[in-house]
């Protein structure tokens, strides 16, 4: 079926009159007139008759207009769909993220996101880097925000997104509170470690190796960021902590920052996409989002 032909017909059927249909395409009405008999003659059915000043619709006429007008609806709301998703207003953004991007970068961003485009189905999946690698190459995630400076798998594009400044942060009251002394000082008081093989330990580590210094007196042991913080706040001792984790904290006065001139750490925290493939539009509009808000943690 000519679908032009069977599109002037449905002008036509809702016009009521063929010149009244033509004014509206803004094409002749020999034109339509032509076209219309064309489809009749390829359907072998009437589907117009004379009306006075107008026409009519015949029986097939009225059938074929019916379904026409479904056709040209659907038609209508697919349009409609494929402008939302090529602005960015519907589809689905999938981020996977480690715990630190996941907990103390991304909830902002995505909230104000999500007030934007309400109709976006946002995922954030809080794994490991390894794990958070692997849903980006399986497709199961359409990005990766992931801490500690790990290179990118093959099949990955990385990119820099923040660094993460390491700080010694102490319960407020404690002599070392808003002071500035050099780690030589700063290791004699007990530590709140994170646990074997956490990235921070090893950092802290690392830095006592390089100014060859006793690491840390251990006060107490914890297994997480969060735990170490609430360690701290309840006076067990200093901790090696990232800025963004204690960043509410030290806003608050729960918490004091030592300066540490010959300590200086960072975190980096990278953005990952799949090589050679381009972001689907909710999901660029979603990184636009959450590029302002590390630009504001820069500033800050």
């Amino acid at each position: 079926m000519n679908l032009h032909a069977l599109r002037l017909f449905h002008a036509v059927a809702g016009a009521g009159s063929v010149t009244r249909a033509a004014e509206r395409l803004r094409i002749s009405q020999p034109a339509v007139t032509s076209q219309i008999r064309k489809l009749e003659g390829e359907l072998g059915l009437r589907l117009l008759e004379a009306d006075g000043r107008g026409v009519r619709l015949t029986e097939a006429g009225r059938m074929l207009a019916e379904r026409a007008a479904r056709l040209f609806s659907l038609e209508a709301d697919i349009e409609r769909m494929l402008a939302d998703y090529r602005e960015g207003r519907s589809g689905a953004v999938r981020i996977a993220a480690t715990y630190l991007p996941a907990n103390h970068l991304l909830p902002g961003p995505l909230a104000a996101f999500r007030a934007d485009r309400p109709e976006v189905e946002l995922s954030l999946t809080t794994v490991n880097s390894k794990a958070a690698f692997e849903l980006l190459l399986r497709c199961e995630a359409d990005i990766a925000v992931v801490g500690g400076g790990r290179p990118a798998p093959g099949g990955l594009v990385r990119a820099p997104l923040l660094e993460d400044r390491m700080l010694f942060a102490a319960p407020p009251g404690h002599p070392l509170a808003d002071r500035s002394v050099p780690l030589a000082e700063v290791v004699r008081c007990p530590f709140v470690l994170r646990e074997e093989g956490s990235s921070t330990r090893e950092k802290l580590l690392a830095l006592c190796r390089t100014l060859n210094i006793a690491p840390p007196r251990a006060g107490l042991v914890a297994s997480g960021p969060y735990e170490t913080i609430r360690a701290v706040k309840a006076g067990c001792g200093i901790a090696f902590v990232s800025a963004l984790e204690a960043r509410d904290e030290l806003a608050r006065g729960e918490l004091a920052a030592i300066d540490v001139p010959d300590a200086v750490a960072v975190n980096p925290i990278a953005l990952y996409t799949r090589a050679g493939e381009p972001l689907p539009p909710a999901t660029r509009l979603c990184l636009e989002h959450i590029l302002a808000a590390v630009k504001a943690c820069g500033r800050s």
